[in-house]
Formats: C-alpha cells, sequence, structure tokens
C-alpha cells in the first residue's frame, strides 16, 4: 500500500514535470515565431528586403548583405523596434565601396620681383624637383624659390602633364604672372609694359598651347610711361590736327580734345592716357595753349614736358603775335616755360639747303642733297642700311661746307623717323625738319614727335605730316572672324567636303577644299573655332556620335597637316542630335551629314574665363556672318557616308 502511494506521488511528479518541458519548448518556438515574423515584417517596411531574419530562442540573428553601411545600420536600428536589442546578433555584411575617388590635382604659380612660389596639390608620379630646378633657374641665385607643393600617390589625370609642362614654359615669359594649372587647363594672368607687348604675349602663348590644353588669359596693359610727356597740336592749311598727343587722366584727355575741337579740328583726335606727367596742370596748360595758337591764326604748339613751344606760320602780324604770346606767359601754370618764335619772311630766291630722303612703297631709300662732311656722309649711309637693308639704300648726297652745327643731328634724327612709316620722305632744312607720308602704326606720329622733341630741343620747329592707313596695318588688315567664316562658306558652297563610305578619312576628291579653307585660316590669326561633325538619324546613335567626332577631328588633322595654327580650335562631334532637314528624305539626311564651323564665344556667366559656342538655337539661321556649314556625306545615294547598323 505505500509502495503504490509512492509511485502515485513520483509519477504525479514526473507527470507535471513532462508537461513543464512541453509548455517551455511551446513558449520558445510561440516567442522565436512572434519574434522572427515581427523582424522581418518590420525590414521589410523598412525597405530592407535583402536582410534574412533568424530566431534562435531569445536571440535574433540578421544576415545578408547590405548595400553600404549605412543600410546595415538602418536595418540593426529597425530590429531593435521590434524586440529587445540586446537579442539582435548582427550578422550581416556590407557591399564593398568603391574606391576613394582621386583628389583634384591643381597648382598656383606665382611670379614677380619678389621671388616665384608654387602652392598646390600633385601627383605622385609628377617629377617635383625637376619643377623646382626650373624654377630657380627662373628665378637666379639671388631670387627666392617658395615650394610649397604637398603630393598624392594617385595617378596623374589625363591632361595633368601636358598642362604643367606648358605651365613651365609659359610661366619662363612671364616676369610677373600667377599661373593656375589643372588637368587638361591652364588659366594666366599677367601683366605687361604695353598694349603692344600684351598682343605679342597673346600671340606667343597661344602659338604654343598644345592642342587640347585649354588656355585662359587675362593679360593687363598698364598706362604707358610717356617720356618726354609729349604733345604737339598744329594749325595750317590742312586744318587743325594733333601730332601727338599725350594726357594724364581720361578727364584731361577730354578736356584737350574739346579744346582742340574749339580752335577748328574736325578730325577724330587720338591722345594717349598715360603716366609721366610734369605737372597735375598739364590739361590747362595745354588748353590755355591751343587757344593762343588758334588767336594767332596758325602755326604749331610743342610741349616736351614742362616746356613749351610756340611757333607762329610765317606772316603772322608782329602785333598779334606779341600781344597773344605776352597774354600766355602769363595764364601758364608755374613749372612750364615758354619759348615763342615768329619765323622772318625770306626773299622768294633764296632757298635754304636741305637734304632728303625718300622711302618707296616697296621699301627703297634714296638719300640725297647735302651733307656737311665725308663723315656724316659715311653714318647716313650705314645708318639707312642698318634700318633699311643694305640692297635698298641709295645715296647721292654731296658735301658741302656752311651748313649749321647741329645738321648731323637732324640728319640722323630725320632718318629714324622715316623708318616709322610704311611709305613717305624726311627733309632737313637749317630752320626745319619735315616728316611726310603713310603708315600702319596708328601711333607712328605721336612716336615721331616725341622722338624729334628729345633729339632737337624743344625750340627747333619740325612738321609732321604722316596718315594712318589702315590697309598698312597688320592687325587691323586681318580679316575679322566673321569675315573668315563668310569666306569659308563661299568655297564649301562651291565645293563639299566629302568623306569615304562610313568613314572618317578625307575623299581625296576634295582634298583641294581643304587647302582652300587652310590658305583662308592663314589670314585670319587666332580664331577661336570650333569644328562640328554631324550625321542623319540612319544608324545607331551612339555609331554616329563617334562617326561624327571622328569626321571633326580628321578635318582638324588635315589642317595641322596644312600649318595652319589651331590651337585655339576644337572638333566636336554632335552626331544625328542637331539635324537641319527632315531625316525622312535622302535629300534632307545629305544636307544632315555635313561639317559645321562656329565661332567660340565668351560665357559671360561663367566665374573665370571660359569659352562656350554659338549654338544653331541662338542664331536661327545659317547666315556667313555666325557659321559656314558644308555637307560632308558621301555622294553614294544609299547614304553610306554615315554610320549605319
Amino acid at each position: 500500500m505505500r509502495l503504490s502511494s509512492a509511485l502515485i506521488i513520483a509519477s504525479t511528479f514526473v507527470a507535471a514535470a513532462l508537461v513543464a518541458i512541453v509548455a517551455a519548448n511551446f513558449s520558445v518556438k510561440l516567442i522565436e515565431e512572434t519574434s522572427e515574423i515581427g523582424v522581418r515584417d518590420a525590414l521589410d517596411d523598412a525597405g530592407a528586403t535583402w536582410a534574412e531574419v533568424q530566431a534562435d530562442g531569445l536571440t535574433v540573428t540578421l544576415s545578408g548583405i547590405a548595400p553600404t553601411e549605412a543600410e546595415r545600420f538602418a536595418a540593426l536600428t529597425t530590429a531593435g523596434t521590434v524586440v529587445d536589442a540586446a537579442r539582435v546578433i548582427d550578422g550581416m555584411e556590407a557591399k564593398a565601396v568603391a574606391a576613394i575617388r582621386p583628389p583634384r590635382f591643381s597648382a598656383e604659380i606665382l611670379r614677380n620681383d619678389a621671388g616665384i612660389s608654387i602652392i598646390g596639390l600633385i601627383p605622385g608620379s609628377t617629377d617635383r624637383d625637376t619643377i623646382t630646378d626650373r624654377f630657380a633657374a627662373m628665378a637666379g641665385e639671388s631670387t627666392p624659390v617658395a615650394d610649397l607643393i604637398e603630393t598624392a600617390d594617385y595617378p596623374a589625370p589625363e591632361g595633368w602633364e601636358v598642362a604643367l609642362d606648358f605651365a613651365l614654359v609659359a610661366m619662363e615669359q612671364l616676369p610677373r604672372a600667377k599661373v593656375s594649372v589643372s588637368a587638361g587647363r591652364v588659366a594666366i594672368t599677367a601683366i605687361t609694359d604695353s598694349a603692344k607687348d600684351k598682343l605679342a604675349l597673346e600671340k606667343s602663348l597661344r602659338a604654343a598651347t598644345p592642342p587640347g590644353l585649354r588656355l585662359s588669359l587675362d593679360i593687363a596693359a598698364p598706362r604707358p610711361v610717356i617720356t618726354p610727356f609729349t604733345l604737339r597740336f598744329l594749325i595750317d592749311e590742312d586744318g587743325a590736327r594733333f601730332d601727338a598727343c599725350s594726357a594724364d587722366t581720361e578727364k584731361a584727355r577730354t578736356r584737350i580734345l574739346n579744346a582742340a575741337v574749339a580752335a577748328g579740328m574736325t578730325t577724330t583726335g587720338r591722345c594717349t592716357v598715360g603716366m609721366g606727367v610734369p605737372s597735375p596742370n598739364w590739361a590747362q596748360a595745354v588748353e590755355q595753349s591751343i587757344a593762343a595758337l588758334a588767336k594767332i591764326g596758325g602755326g604749331s604748339v610743342t610741349f616736351s614736358d614742362a616746356d613749351v613751344t610756340l611757333l607762329a606760320n610765317e606772316g603772322t602780324d608782329q602785333g598779334t603775335f606779341d600781344t597773344v604770346v605776352g597774354e600766355l606767359e602769363n595764364e601758364l601754370p608755374e613749372v612750364f616755360a615758354l619759348y615763342a618764335k615768329l619765323p622772318e619772311t625770306q626773299a622768294p630766291d633764296q632757298g635754304p639747303p636741305e637734304f632728303v630722303a625718300t622711302l618707296s612703297p616697296e621699301g627703297q631709300v634714296q638719300l640725297r642733297g647735302r651733307l656737311s662732311n665725308e663723315n656724316l656722309r659715311n653714318i647716313a649711309d650705314s645708318y639707312a642700311k642698318s634700318r633699311f637693308g643694305s640692297d635698298r639704300v641709295y645715296t647721292a648726297a654731296r658735301v658741302v661746307e656752311g651748313l649749321p652745327s647741329d645738321w648731323s643731328t637732324r640728319v640722323l634724327a630725320g632718318l629714324e623717323s622715316l623708318s616709322n612709316l610704311s611709305n613717305g620722305a624726311v627733309t632737313v632744312t637749317p630752320d626745319k625738319l619735315t616728316v611726310s607720308g603713310n603708315t600702319g602704326d596708328a601711333d607712328a606720329s605721336t612716336r615721331i614727335a616725341t622722338l624729334l622733341a628729345a633729339k632737337l630741343g624743344e625750340a627747333e620747329e619740325f612738321e609732321i605730316n604722316v596718315t594712318y592707313q589702315e590697309k598698312l596695318d597688320p592687325q587691323a588688315a586681318l580679316p575679322t572672324p566673321e569675315e573668315c567664316l563668310a569666306q569659308i562658306k563661299a568655297i564649301t558652297d562651291s565645293s563639299k567636303i566629302n568623306f569615304e563610305p562610313s568613314s572618317a578619312t578625307i575623299d581625296a576628291s576634295t582634298l583641294s577644299t581643304m587647302d582652300e579653307i587652310a590658305e583662308v585660316l592663314k589670314t585670319c590669326g587666332d580664331l577661336p573655332l570650333e569644328i562640328q561633325g554631324h550625321t542623319d538619324s540612319q544608324g545607331r546613335e551612339e555609331m554616329n556620335l563617334s562617326l561624327s567626332q571622328a569626321r571633326a577631328q580628321s578635318v582638324l588633322n588635315e589642317l595641322r597637316a596644312r600649318r595652319v595654327r589651331t590651337a585655339t580650335f576644337e572638333a566636336k562631334g554632335y552626331g544625328e542630335e542637331r539635324p537641319i532637314q527632315d531625316n525622312d528624305t535622302e535629300e534632307g539626311r545629305e544636307a544632315n551629314r555635313r561639317i559645321e564651323f562656329w565661332l567660340i564665344k565668351p560665357q559671360a556667366s561663367a566665374p573665370a574665363p571660359q569659352t562656350t559656342l554659338e549654338s544653331l538655337a541662338e542664331s536661327g539661321d545659317n547666315s556667313a556672318d555666325e557659321g559656314a556649314e558644308e555637307n560632308d556625306a558621301s555622294d553614294e545615294p544609299d547614304g553610306s557616308g554615315d554610320a549605319t547598323e
């Protein structure tokens, strides 16, 4: 009986234990399923469908490949909102991120009288020692070179080495400049001594620019230093005019030109604003002197710094001359000294001795008249040959006695003046030196007046009758960019450029057209030009784009082969995106297969000097003053001149 009771009690405990175990297992399963389902639903709602969820007891393991570290962390956070974060086990991985992009390599080079400094980040492959050695050679032993370059161990981007090499070469020509270098681009900010030096420097740099390199130039030319500060105004039978005019400010220039107009000048006056004025009252003194000359009735007034020379015309009334000169002497500001002269009237049969040098339009020079001694004749002959060429000078001057003591100075000053002309003559007499002729230099009169004032002295009389002719000016004679494109259009209208079928090779039958275009471009100077390639819509778009680029480049290469300076040219293909006629007809497709020449014009909104293309949409037509276009399709009727599938 006792054994039976004990057995029952033991069985009861065993049964209870089994029930508890079953209940615990059921509870665990329920918790696992609830946790796994809840976390999975939350991740799906958050867009993390890539995550796998597995519950094991009270823990929840997340696995899978997260697109990024941020999304992996977001998945952990989402799971922590469903179950206790301590129960979440992170078994996820993130995709390998792309290699870190290389930094932007650039360098700033500054050169002035204090030395050379370079700062920036360059690739580790660039030879840093070579750069610093070249700058040290430019600077010299006494000028420091500040090396603030940092390097990064990344490959050099395309166009970096070309840009850096060009910057080093350019810096040798730039004693005062800042050069910014980046891959494929160089920006130069510099200052020159004169507008002429600025033009020469810009031409030199553009001519040396490698193909494909974008060059931005910002070169300033300060006001020229004029020494002596010169002005010469005269009134004669040809009217009132300036031979030379200088002013220290824009306001002073306006005052001087207004005074000349009041004295009878009817032509457009030209007055150079420069530095070196001897007095802040320069404009006042010039106004008063021009007004005095007008009262006398004619002659010339010359300023050489603060020395003023007024020469009246022969035959001027003595009383009028004395009165006007006296008033002017009292009115002139301090510093200015006046010398006035009224020439004596000579008898008609008493002509003075003279020396004459003539320069023909062909460049031939003749020296005739009188020279004071044999030594002067040899010097004049040698000087003329050095200026004009040994085979272009013919000397027929004779030696006579009794000439003025300053005759040699006047003769040599006259020859130097003649060298500023394209053609003309110089006449030297004891009382006067006359220079007349034509020139293609707008500043020639000013340069001659300054020269004669310095060589002869402020009290000597000279006359300058020099005419500026634009056709003689090598710069002004250049056609405008629009005129160049009009000439190209005229050529392509009469003879098309064709390519071999489905090829970028120019057909041999149209190479003569390239010859004509090259001859035009050689006369156009540095023309910013984009050579565009266009196709019709037949074939795949990417193939048409590639073919149009290759054809535009072929045209550029042909121009280079003909020794056209193409540093400012670009070749660009537009494929089929810019049709000018309907591609549904053969005639339209043939018209769309073409090469176009367009000017590259500055983009005003860019923060730094850039270039952009004036598009067809902006122009609204195909007029010759904006672009020249030509059909470059093959003559084959099946349209094989473009890329086809």
